[in-house]
């Protein structure tokens, strides 16, 4: 073979390498792959190389944060004794099993295919998977709790804790662990004053007050409210 034809080869062999090199799952993702149109799937851990599955249509490769990500989900629910409120849930969790978490949502693999990109490690690319995974769970896990719960007496931190523990039941063997959930109940006028009333009552029955306690809560509800306003005199006219 000629010197040339050996720097021909060399070259070509050069190329094709090129073409079909990989990159590298990063520390800070979790690379899986598909080579049958995510029928099944591989993970490729962090400092393995990732295949770009040259010539074959079915493969698939999405790339999933390694990182905790926040999410919230907003609703209405009914407590005990059929009172309403809006609650608004904030969670902070984390993909543990990718595996198991592509197969809830598999069309990630068209919105999340470059490892190397940046926009393949944005969170928000992760807002349908959120809904489709963990929020709908978690609204029909907070429900279900909701409705044994007097929203007087409840106990917000017990509560929390208690969705907590029970909506990772449900989402661990999905791939995801929450790493802390938040409560907050937006609740109407007349749903405050019941509770202002119940716990104004707790404080009179603790002091052997209870008929007194009636009586105040009794006039304060009957008590009419005042609107004051203040108007500005009028100029003095001057005189023709």
């Amino acid at each position: 073979m000629s010197q040339l034809a050996k720097i021909a080869g060399l070259a070509l062999a050069a190329a094709t390498i090129a073409v079909q090199g990989c990159n590298y799952a990063k520390s800070n993702q979790q690379v899986v792959v598909s080579t049958d149109c995510g029928m099944s799937w591989k993970r490729i851990v962090a400092g393995e190389s990732v295949p770009k599955g040259i010539g074959n249509p079915c493969f698939m490769k999405v790339v999933m944060p390694n990182y905790p990500m926040q999410g919230d989900s907003r609703f209405v629910s009914n407590f005990k004794d059929r009172v309403r409120a809006a609650v608004h849930i904030d969670y902070d969790y984390s993909i543990t099993d990718p595996l198991a978490f592509i197969k809830q949502a598999k069309y990630l693999g068209k919105a999340n295919k470059d490892a190397d990109s940046n926009g393949a490690l944005d969170p928000q690319a992760f807002e349908g998977a959120e809904n489709m995974v963990i929020d709908k769970r978690i609204r029909d896990i907070s429900k279900g709790l909701l409705l044994s719960e007097d929203i007087v007496e409840l106990e917000q931190a017990e509560l929390e804790n208690k969705l907590f523990v029970e909506s990772n039941k449900v989402l661990e063997p999905l791939g995801v662990h929450l790493n802390f959930i938040t409560l907050t109940f937006d609740l109407d006028e007349q749903t405050r004053e019941a509770i202002d009333v119940s716990t104004a009552m707790k404080i009179y029955d603790s002091k052997s007050l209870s008929e007194l306690g009636k009586e105040v809560i009794a006039a304060k509800a009957g008590a009419s409210k005042l609107v004051i306003e203040s108007k500005q005199p009028e100029p003095a006219k001057e005189a023709d």
